[in-house]
């Protein structure tokens, strides 16, 4: 029999690997495709009056997933007989691919890490599968094998992809998506910069101060644009709740039968997410535009709007000048400005650190702007995939223009957060007693022990109440306690008993019920062995006491035993005073 080599074996654990990879890749696509073919195929059979047979459903299901990866499609069938393209992606279409492909990428690459394990725990063979890269690559290919094939067969139905799209944006995509797959599988790290990149990027890069800027940054931009989100649903939502009767016409008017209306719903849940865009670049100024003809802003609706009868398109303002409630939509980008300021001023000041560790000015400053930055090149993306052609002539813009909202959303941001960030640094670092944080030590050093603890702790109650916890409730405390009760205390003269962290003496313990008085243990000293407190009836009498305090706990034997026992002890040690035995020596340490 022959014996496989170490090298055959390698090479044949990679391109399994590999393989295992890619056809990852092609079940998160067909998972992606299948459960939308479902769907499509469960609103065929119940509709009473199909357009096409089975077929044309499969190819327009295909065409849907398509769209839903932010390719172009065309609709070859319009009563002008010119193809009208239909870029408008549903974005809540895009989080099921896009979570099938970060999964299938993270799947491999983490089963890449698992066959580079080496005999021996932690120690890892580079040569027994393929890098991430490898992993990332399969994956890749094998998702855009499957949206190939996917596209070829839309090709005669009523809805095809545009080829140029397959390439930008959709290929990009799913890159995307995989590459945030491995990325996830590797733990996420912040770092190293590429070979390529500058050496300053690359050293800055290194540092972990650059690296906690970078995240608090990242955080505060992500917190404005999900408040700018939610704004924007929100202005949708009350935009909807005024006409309701409008879109209620419009939704009841699409299809008459039970199994249209509810391609309608469905069609208008996966646009929401779009609705709330719009609402934010609605807020935000710039508006969104209604066809070529038309731009609904703040001021009002210029023009003649091309307007398709749909249920979400009700929300759409009147054509009158902008109003008092037009004019409340600019809170939703106050608020997002506000919300990257605090989430920003969190990691420049935080309420559980001293004074000391916290952020210079300008260093909050930079990471505010770098937060309006990210939140609005967050808000260009979004806002340049939730608009797009649903036609031809007017209907070929519709919805926000992204080079103006992405510009719209960093100016809001920035000039509003930026002056909000420095007061609330400035509120949070005050020293005077309305301060709603809890109090900090004020030097910038951990405590060493509890010893020490213990005794900053009473140094601090026996000050002048500066040091003392205040609370949010009761503010004042810090100052009736530094001042005194009325306000002024003298320069030189004793402290009053407000000013005291001393507790005022208490009733007498005779007030007390059940208090019976004890007399004062002997002055005598205790080495005395013929005094008092070592006589024969004392220590009796002491066992006694002991014994009835112990509720039956002790042992039931005389104490004459301790005595002898005591006594062994005395006569162990010839000299039991040291001090007489030498009077001319030095004496005991006190």
């Amino acid at each position: 029999m022959t014996q496989r080599t170490p090298k055959v074996t390698v090479r044949r654990n990679r391109t399994l690997a590999l393989v295992s990879a890619l056809v990852k890749g092609v079940v998160a696509a067909g998972l992606g495709l299948g459960s939308l073919t479902v769907l499509v195929m469960v609103v065929w059979i119940s509709s009473p009056h199909p357009d096409s047979g089975p077929g044309g459903a499969l190819r327009a299901a295909a065409g849907a997933w398509l769209l839903a990866h932010g390719a172009g499609l065309v609709r070859p069938d319009t009563l002008s007989g010119v193809p009208a393209p239909v870029g408008l992606v549903p974005l809540l279409l895009v989080v099921g691919p896009v979570w099938l492909a970060h999964r299938a990428a993270r799947d491999a690459a983490e089963s890449q890490e698992e066959l580079r394990e080496g005999p021996r725990e932690g120690v890892r063979d580079g040569s027994a599968g393929p890098s991430r890269a490898g992993a990332f690559c399969a994956v890749t290919a094998g998702y855009l094998l499957v949206v190939a094939g996917a596209a070829a067969y839309a090709r005669g139905g009523p809805l095809y992809a545009d080829p140029d799209t397959l390439a930008f944006p959709v290929a990009l995509v799913v890159a995307g998506a995989a590459a945030a797959g491995v990325w996830t599988a590797a733990g996420r790290p912040f770092g190293p910069a590429p070979s390529w990149s500058p050496l300053a990027v690359q050293e800055a890069v290194a540092r972990s101060l650059f690296r906690r800027r970078a995240e608090a940054a990242f955080r505060s931009a992500a917190a404005g644009l999900t408040v700018l989100l939610g704004g924007g649903a929100l202005l949708v939502a009350v935009a909807l709740g005024r006409n309701a009767a409008a879109a209620q016409d419009a939704f009841l008017g699409l299809a008459g039968d039970w199994s249209g209306r509810i391609a309608v719903l469905l069609l208008a849940a996966a646009l929401v997410p779009n609705a709330a865009l719009w609402g934010a670049a609605y807020g935000l100024g710039p508006g969104f535009s209604l066809g070529t003809e038309a731009t609904a802003t703040p001021l009002g609706l210029d023009g003649t709007p091309a307007l398709p009868r749909f249920p979400l398109l009700a929300a759409v303002p009147d054509q009158s000048a902008g109003g008092l409630p037009n004019w409340a939509a600019l809170a939703v980008p106050l608020a997002a400005a506000l919300a990257v300021a605090w989430f920003a001023v969190r990691r420049a000041a935080p309420a559980d650190a001293p004074p000391a560790r916290a952020w210079s000015p300008r260093e909050t400053v930079l990471v505010t702007l770098l937060a309006a930055l990210g939140c609005g090149v967050g808000t260009a993306l979004l806002t340049a995939v939730a608009g797009g052609p649903i036609g031809t002539g007017a209907l070929s813009a519709f919805g926000p223009v992204w080079w103006l909202t992405g510009p719209a959303a960093l100016v809001w941001t920035a000039v509003v957060g930026v002056p909000a960030a420095l007061l609330m640094r400035l509120w949070r670092l005050r020293t005077p007693g309305w301060a709603w944080r809890r109090d900090v030590p004020e030097v910038d050093e951990p405590p060493v022990a509890e010893a020490n603890g213990e005794e900053e702790k009473q140094g601090e109650d026996e000050g002048d109440g500066a040091g003392r916890t205040r609370r949010w409730w009761a503010p004042w405390r810090g100052r009736r306690e530094a001042a005194g009760e009325d306000g002024e205390a003298e320069p030189g003269g004793p402290a009053s008993p407000a000013a005291s962290s001393v507790p005022p003496p208490g009733p007498a313990p005779e007030a007390a019920s059940g208090f019976e008085p004890y007399d004062f243990l002997p002055t005598d000293p205790w080495h005395e062995k013929d005094g008092p407190w070592h006589g024969k009836e004392t220590r009796e009498a002491r066992w006694a006491s002991l014994k009835r305090g112990s509720g039956g706990l002790m042992a039931d034997f005389p104490a004459d035993r301790t005595a002898d026992r005591a006594g062994q002890a005395d006569r162990a040690d010839p000299v039991p005073d040291r001090r007489a035995a030498d009077p001319d020596g030095p004496g005991t340490t006190p």
